[in-house]
């Protein structure tokens, strides 16, 4: 496997906005454009098989062994009384020959 060709590992979120859930990968240190999907239906939160298609979509993976983490935020940074936002995140790597 080439240097252009090895894995890179990035941070993957999940976050909810109008009972739709949005997944995107975040490309730090790169020029490209974040991938994102957003899962059709509302409020359910998608399952792990439907999270590993959406991120095999733009050719990406989980990270083997790695979880989902939940946080907390705010709608208005620095505003705790406004709505809670949870934002999901995990390690995922580009697949072998994905460049990002």
């Amino acid at each position: 496997m080439s240097e252009r060709e090895t894995a890179r590992e990035f941070t993957a979120q999940m976050s909810v906005r109008d009972g739709r859930w949005r997944l995107y990968v975040v490309l730090l240190g790169t020029t490209e454009r974040c991938p994102e999907f957003t899962f059709g239906r509302r409020h359910a939160v998608p399952t792990l098989t439907e999270r590993s298609r959406a991120l095999n979509r733009p050719g990406f993976e989980p990270v083997a062994g790695g979880e989902w983490a939940l946080s907390e935020d705010s709608e208005m940074p620095d505003d705790p009384g406004t709505a809670v936002v949870l934002i999901a995140a995990t390690r995922v790597r580009s697949r072998a020959g994905v460049v990002a």
